[in-house]
């Protein structure tokens, strides 16, 4: 059932809650991921609702595609690769106009479903954007997988994809020159502005698992119209400008915006936007906030967000206490920014405004229970990519 609000509070129970496929037994740690201050994974971790659909699974790796029933929120819809052949990237080179069989740029421009894997840890340097089609997964599961140190992921005007278990970090801007964005269709591109992941004028779109820090833009983007979004079970760190919803003050077809921002770790050294929103909705809840250096949730030209059930610890700075931020001097008040059983450390604060229903209004299969702001820290233990092999439960 849809969640409501009376009297700006939410009126829900909150409880506890043709390819081959070759894929190695083992996991070795010889990447700089590895000393990236992500956490790993403890022994007997206690699962939160999209993990408990597929993690405790030994068989996880012969039916790979079983990961794409498991989205809640927004994104719940995205199916990625579901329907689509499995493909192995064996070959960490790139080719931004002709890419080899066996990279990954070779599967992300397919024009038919593809369920991307990776036969070894590799780190993927790329030579410019990487342009991502349709009914695409990439799923870093059973290897360290990292793109970094070039331009990274580009998600533009497309549908259905899901982004799983991989660091992305360190990224670069993107030059401009040509780039191949499907088997069919090379074109020039302007250049990319260093985003880990740009969500350009998409839909059905899915990140789970995901490190990211270090990028010369954002972290991740979600702009121009893009919608039904979930971003959850990721492990933000060492970043300025971490997540951008909406593109101006003058977009205004960033209205039909809906996305779930879930059981995140924003962790050390990040500075802001976790997230900024204009226009659309933003449901934020379950994540782990440990300090920021401005701010944690600002917007601009009346969004509505509902936080609920986030972990917020205030940074030492006494005059940083402050959850959020409205980039305006006035007319804010009726903008409807809710908190909801949120918990408060350290004399974090969260200012609402604004009267009448908050509430995500998600579908049925959308729908979930948020937990307890109190199980935060042990539903985000995990955050990050997974320590994945075959046989066994990640």
């Amino acid at each position: 059932m849809p969640q409501t609000l009376e009297h700006g509070y939410l009126n829900t129970p909150t409880l506890l809650l043709p390819f081959n496929i070759i894929v190695p037994t083992t996991i070795t740690s010889s990447s700089s991921y590895a000393n990236s201050t992500a956490p790993k994974t403890p022994k007997n971790p206690i699962l939160n609702t999209i993990d408990s659909c597929w993690r405790t699974n030994s068989n996880w790796a012969s039916n790979r595609q079983a990961l794409a029933d498991c989205a809640v929120g927004f994104g719940k819809d995205a199916i990625g690769g579901k329907f689509g052949a499995i493909y192995e990237v064996t070959d960490a080179s790139d080719d931004p106009v002709n890419p080899k069989p066996g990279t990954l740029r070779y599967g992300v421009i397919q024009t038919r479903p593809l369920w991307i894997i990776f036969a070894r840890d590799m780190v993927i340097t790329l030579k410019n954007e990487l342009i991502v089609n349709s009914y695409k997964t990439i799923d870093g599961r059973g290897a360290e997988v990292e793109i970094a140190y070039g331009p990274c992921i580009t998600i533009q005007g497309v549908d259905h994809v899901i982004i799983h278990g991989i660091s992305i970090h360190d990224c670069k801007p993107g030059k401009s020159g040509m780039v191949r964005r499907s088997s069919d269709h090379v074109g020039r591109r302007l250049g990319s502005d260093g985003d880990a992941i740009s969500i350009f004028g998409s839909s059905n779109v899915w990140v789970d698992h995901c490190f990211l820090a270090r990028c010369a833009d954002g972290l991740i983007d979600i702009i121009h119209a893009s919608t039904s979004i979930t971003i959850s079970n990721n492990y933000f760190t060492q970043h300025d400008k971490v997540m951008l919803l909406g593109h101006s003050d003058q977009y205004k077809e960033d209205k039909i915006m809906k996305v779930t921002i879930a059981v995140n770790h924003f962790a050390s050294d990040l500075y802001e936007r976790m997230p900024r929103i204009r226009f659309g909705y933003a449901h934020v809840v379950n994540n782990r906030y440990d300090g920021w250096k401005m701010y944690a949730i600002g917007g601009s030209a009346d969004p509505t967000i509902l936080s609920e059930g986030n972990y917020y610890i205030a940074p030492s700075n006494p005059n940083g206490k402050q959850v959020t931020k409205r980039v305006v001097k006035k007319d804010w008040k009726n903008w409807k920014w809710r908190t909801y059983k949120d918990s408060f450390l350290n004399g974090a604060y969260f200012v609402p405004s604004g009267y009448g229903s908050c509430a995500p209004y998600y579908s049925s299969a959308q729908s979930f229970i948020a937990a307890s702001a109190s199980l935060v820290h042990a539903l985000t233990l995990n955050a990050g990519p997974l320590s994945c092999s075959v046989g066994k439960a990640c």
